[in-house]
């Protein structure tokens, strides 16, 4: 997993409460499990003014030019600006993977769903909460000001704008620890290989038969 420690990057604001994880990326992307090539899909029926499926070019796909993303001063943007209760629904790892797929590294709202929130930092992707009025002034000057940016310090775990103003925000331990180190759930039990050869040795020792060769069984 990609480490997490600082960024400064363009702001999008998506100025929408209840977006739901078939509206972040619909059902019918679901089949693939590599967690690259979603992002062409991500809020698809928002994005596009035809229907999508599986495979196709999505480069001759008519664009909704009202859409945010399709705004050229957003485009290229690594922080997206949402609203409470961000990635309600079903659960979807497919959610982060699509967000990051496109660019977006951090999210700012007031509030998620539960299971997208930890799918996020599983993935890499930093979910921030801030209250409503932060997140508010947030979005009045992310529409205001063309070329909008923030400054997200993990480490230090505040949010600066671009004027010098900073937002405090809180993250738990552990997982602003993985997020720092770039430690998904494999990297993690990785750092333990020395103990775990060492179990799997003595437990050969202690029972053989678990261990004996089934060919020759």
């Amino acid at each position: 997993m990609q480490k997490f420690e600082k960024l400064t990057g363009l702001v999008a604001p998506l100025d929408r409460a209840n977006v739901d994880t078939d509206a972040i990326i619909p059902k019918q992307y679901l089949k693939s499990i590599k967690r690259t090539g979603f992002g062409p899909s991500l809020f698809d029926a928002w994005r596009y003014l035809d229907p999508g499926e599986p495979g196709i070019d999505h480069s001759k796909r008519r664009i909704n030019p009202a859409f945010i993303l399709n705004q050229a001063r957003y485009r290229g943007a690594q922080i997206l600006l949402a609203r409470d209760n961000f990635g309600c629904g079903s659960s979807r790892e497919h959610a982060p993977w699509a967000l990051m797929d496109y660019g977006f590294r951090v999210i700012v709202a007031p509030s998620y769903a539960d299971i997208f929130y930890n799918n996020s930092f599983k993935n890499g992707l930093l979910p921030i909460v801030l209250k409503a009025d932060a997140v508010d002034r947030l979005f009045k000057e992310t529409e205001a000001t063309a070329g909008y940016s923030l400054t997200i310090d993990l480490a230090a775990q505040t949010v600066t704008t671009a004027s010098g103003a900073e937002f405090k925000f809180d993250i738990d331990g552990f997982r602003k620890h993985c997020l720092l180190n770039g430690l998904d759930d494999i990297e993690l039990t990785l750092q333990h290989v020395a103990e775990i050869r060492a179990y799997e040795q003595r437990r050969r020792q202690q029972a053989p038969w678990l261990f004996a060769d089934k060919a020759g069984a």
